[in-house]
């Protein structure tokens, strides 16, 4: 990874290792702070440092980027700790930045994988700042199928360790639409995450934007390179999400 890839700035929202947040900040802010949570299936081995590419070119498009951290499993994490830092971590970034002299007037969450069902379970939560968009890419957004298919060789249940899966589950955690629009970008080549997860969530809940993608497999979100990040570019800014 080449050092212009590293975060202008490094914040701390808890005491604990990974209690910290990456800023990614654009030399031409375009008003909307965008919150990246990263996935890798809750674990330990998977950090924020694999999304650094993804921050970097989206603040070169205008966004302040924080990406923050969050205990995992095989780690100090496990439920409800995972999620209630990522919700902790998103609580104290406006004070946080404005402590920076960085301010914004929007909000975007936009998670990958793992990381697109903690944005999803952050969406369900009542929040005194609610995202105005949140942004699912590839999303482990149905635990019960995910935990059916042993995702992750058995993620759900190692994330859960006994915890009803209702009280994690984004899928039955939405009783209504939040107060933000919610969009899930989804490639039909998905083996890691297949698309029936994301057809589930949209299914169950019709205020959901799916968007499928033809082609498209997991990984490619991450790559700033790759055709799909123009339909990811435009979900997070304004909704035109046709499909490449």
């Amino acid at each position: 990874m080449s050092q212009d890839r590293l975060p202008d700035a490094v914040v701390r929202y808890s005491d604990h290792r990974d209690g910290i947040i990456d800023l990614h900040v654009p030399a031409d802010p375009n008003g909307t702070l965008l919150v990246l949570v990263h996935g890798g299936f809750w674990m330990e081995e998977w950090d924020r440092t694999h999304t650094r590419d993804q921050a970097r070119a989206l603040a070169d498009l205008g966004y302040l980027v924080a990406t923050p951290e969050y205990r995992r499993l095989r780690g100090e994490g496990g439920w409800p700790t995972t999620a209630t830092d990522v919700l902790d971590a998103y609580a104290q970034l406006p004070d946080l930045l404005s402590g920076l002299g960085l301010e914004h007037s929007r909000t975007v969450t936009m998670g990958h994988s793992a990381g697109g069902h903690l944005v999803l379970w952050l969406a369900a939560q009542e929040l005194i700042r609610p995202p105005d968009r949140t942004v699912a890419l590839a999303p482990v957004c149905d635990l019960a199928l995910a935990q059916t298919l042993g995702l992750g060789d058995g993620a759900v249940d190692e994330l859960l360790d006994g915890t009803p899966l209702t009280a994690a589950d984004p899928q039955t955690l939405h009783a209504g639409q939040p107060p933000g629009t919610v969009v899930i970008l989804h490639g039909d080549r998905d083996h890691l995450v297949p698309i029936e997860l994301g057809r589930s969530f949209a299914t169950r809940h019709a205020w959901v934007e799916l968007v499928e993608l033809p082609g498209v497999g997991h990984f490619e979100f991450l790559d700033p390179r790759d055709p799909v990040w123009k339909t990811l570019a435009s979900a997070v800014a304004d909704g035109q999400t046709d499909p490449r």
